[in-house]
């Protein structure tokens, strides 16, 4: 059995630098997202409700309910616990002593807190398998107390990390399934990734450049997506290193591409943090006692290791050839690809499969209890330290087992079959945990959007509409067509994002969008700070309005100094000023607006007052709140690496 103490320690310090990415990031965009004056004001979503304070922490887990005891406004809460989370974040991406399962406790309840009340700003998926990959994080660390010493090697390890690898597979089996249980005919056509590089949220410039490359090749990369999403998981449990080995390398390539076309903020990262159990110390070259045995054993296991890792290869490359129709034209000097399976039977396939993948995961966690079980009884010295050791086994099992169960219910939805098979006890315990947000089911990209175009809302502002408009500019998301898109992750800048998705749709069924026009007409100097100009820095304008325009790149042949071209398609939203009828009937409804309380009322509103943790609060605003996120993120994370090295 090959030795995991370094990659272990591996895998925590990348979550560690993971919670530095979200928490740095949220941070510098509190003010202007989730304070008084801000977009979706948080203190909406933490205003009395008349139950006792027990019950509303049930209801909604966070340590922001304590913000009275603290003398603190929403937003001030908000800025500690990020602040809290970036310096425990820091301490553990520098010292492996510290990087222990109080301190990832502390995480996970940290952005816990902030989760329960982002409101539509937090509800990513990428923020859900944060908190989901921070939960098993706790398991996976060492209860260290001891913090002069290393943390010693466990034999339930392999255990905690099977959990890691668990939701690894369910993540990116998911991903590539729900594609085509979508129906969306670009996935089935292969052709999705004809409009992907140019109506994905925010991206990068080499996204251009990809979107150039012909269309029998992104017909290839689609098949090879399905590859690596669909088959390549199941590799990640087999006993065979070679093919482990494999599995990583091919999810380490997918990632990387979307990271270099896309900005996903910290996803890419942290699912590549999630693909660290894959390994183990002699791949990262920690591991000085592995040794290659010389006996006729050990050179027939190699042998046999080849054989079927060779039937592997060959099994897949056949798989893909059938599965997709692939062809060799000479004349394009290119390989054709297209699904060659029907509907029916790729659901009458996963219906059949889905039950497999249940019992692969059943044999896979025995298998690697009851090798922890064993190597505590052979292994361990002394009867004290294998009764330990069988005992730490034991209660990590019941961990295990407990976290393998309630995730069967996310991980059958991709089927109804599967989905009806799980009996009501296991859906029971899921929905008991369902408050802390344990598991989660996954898929991304599920139907392509922005086919036929990117649709893009641009905002505008005038004090006279007969005279024009003025449209702002925001900091990432395209606008100015010759503005090159840049390169922002693991920074997520939500307001952006949130403007891809209102793109989508249409503003009565995102009220926040309303409520942002709202903050621009009143100029609110936080809200500004969330995008790059403001064209009214005198005053703010007396109305707002929103069009809607279908963005496509320019072409090579164009000869354009534009990265891209744009086409307006119709008025997203009217204008609207201070006065608009309805506006304040919505103001009140999202708690931007408060009601003056009537007169000869004896309730008055307690102000919090001022104190030292305020003051230092206000002091650190000041240095770092004035930083975009990109920056903030790389001066905390840069020195904890250098000092991470040289300790």
């Amino acid at each position: 059995m090959a030795r995991i103490q370094a990659t272990k320690d591996l895998f925590l310090r990348s979550m560690s630098a993971i919670y530095l990415f979200a928490f740095a990031s949220l941070y510098v965009q509190i003010p202007g997202l989730y304070g008084d004056n801000g977009i979706l004001p948080a203190r909406v979503v933490l205003k009395p409700d008349g139950r006792p304070a027990e019950k509303r922490f049930q209801g909604r887990p966070s340590l922001l309910w304590l913000l009275p005891q603290l003398g603190l406004d929403t937003q001030e809460g908000m800025e500690l616990v990020c602040i809290l989370g970036c310096v425990f974040a820091v301490v553990g991406l520098m010292s492996q002593r510290m990087r222990d399962s109080v301190v990832f406790a502390l995480l996970w309840f940290l952005y816990t807190s902030v989760y329960q009340v982002g409101q539509t700003f937090l509800w990513f998926q990428w923020d859900i398998l944060l908190l989901e990959a921070g939960f098993l994080t706790i398991i996976v660390a060492p209860f260290h107390l001891r913090k002069w010493r290393r943390p010693a090697i466990a034999q339930h390890d392999t255990i905690t990390l099977w959990l890691v690898r668990w939701l690894l597979f369910r993540l990116m089996f998911a991903s590539g399934v729900v594609k085509l249980t979508s129906m969306c005919p670009t996935w089935w056509g292969l052709t999705a990734l004809d409009w992907h590089y140019e109506s994905q949220c925010i991206p990068t410039p080499l996204a251009w450049y990809a979107h150039q490359l012909p269309q029998w090749f992104q017909k290839l990369s689609v098949a090879m997506v399905y590859l690596i999403e669909c088959a390549t998981p199941f590799l990640f449990f087999v006993p065979v290193r070679n093919l482990r080995l494999f599995s990583w390398f091919s999810q380490i390539l997918l990632q990387v591409l979307i990271m270099l076309s896309g900005n996903y903020n910290f996803f890419n990262l942290l699912t590549v943090t999630l693909c660290i159990p894959l390994l183990d110390d002699q791949f990262l070259g920690k591991d000085k006692a592995a040794a290659m045995s010389n006996s006729f054993i050990a050179r027939v296991g190699r042998a046999l290791t080849k054989l079927v890792s060779f039937a592997v290869y060959a099994f897949m490359v056949y798989g893909m050839i059938r599965l997709f129709n692939l062809r060799v034209n000479s004349d394009k000097y290119s390989i054709e690809a297209e699904v060659a399976f029907s509907e029916d039977s790729f659901f009458d396939g996963l219906r059949e499969i889905m039950p497999y993948t249940i019992w692969m995961g059943k044999i896979s966690l025995s298998a690697e209890i009851l090798m922890a079980l064993w190597r505590s009884v052979s292994q361990e010295r002394g009867i004290l330290a294998k009764l330990w050791s069988v005992g730490q086994c034991v209660v990590f099992t019941g961990l295990a087992v407990y976290m393998f169960t309630i995730s069967l219910v996310p991980h059958s939805v991709v089927d109804r079959t599967a989905s009806a098979s799980i009996s009501p006890e296991v859906r029971q315990l899921h929905d008991n945990a369902q408050t802390l947000n344990l598991v989660h089911s996954y898929g991304l990209f599920r139907r392509m959007t922005g086919v036929g175009g990117r649709p893009e809302v641009i905002m505008e502002g005038s004090n006279d509409p007969r005279a024009g408009w003025k449209a702002y500019e925001f900091l990432y998301k395209p606008g100015n067509v010759s503005i090159a898109p840049p390169f922002v992750a693991p920074h997520q800048p939500r307001l952006d994002w949130q403007m891809w998705f209102a793109a989508l749709g249409s503003y009565e069924r995102a009220p926040w969008f309303v409520n942002f026009a709202y903050r621009l007409l009143e100029g609110r100097p936080e809200v500004l700070d969330l995008i790059a100009s403001n064209p009214f820095p005198e005053k703010p304008p007396k109305f707002i309005r929103a069009n809607l325009y279908t963005y496509h790149y320019t072409t090579f042949k164009s000869g354009s100094p534009s990265w891209w071209k744009r086409k307006f398609e119709r008025e997203y939203m009217p204008p609207i000023s201070k006065e608009t009828s309805g506006l304040k009937e919505h103001l009140k409804r999202s708690g931007i607006v408060q009601e003056s309380p009537k007169r000869g009322s004896k309730k008055k509103t307690q102000e919090p007052q001022d104190n030292a943790l305020k003051r230092l609060l206000a002091i650190a605003r000041s240095f770092f709140g004035v930083l975009k996120g990109p920056t903030l993120i790389f001066s905390l994370f840069l020195p904890a690496v250098v000092v991470s090295v040289a300790s």
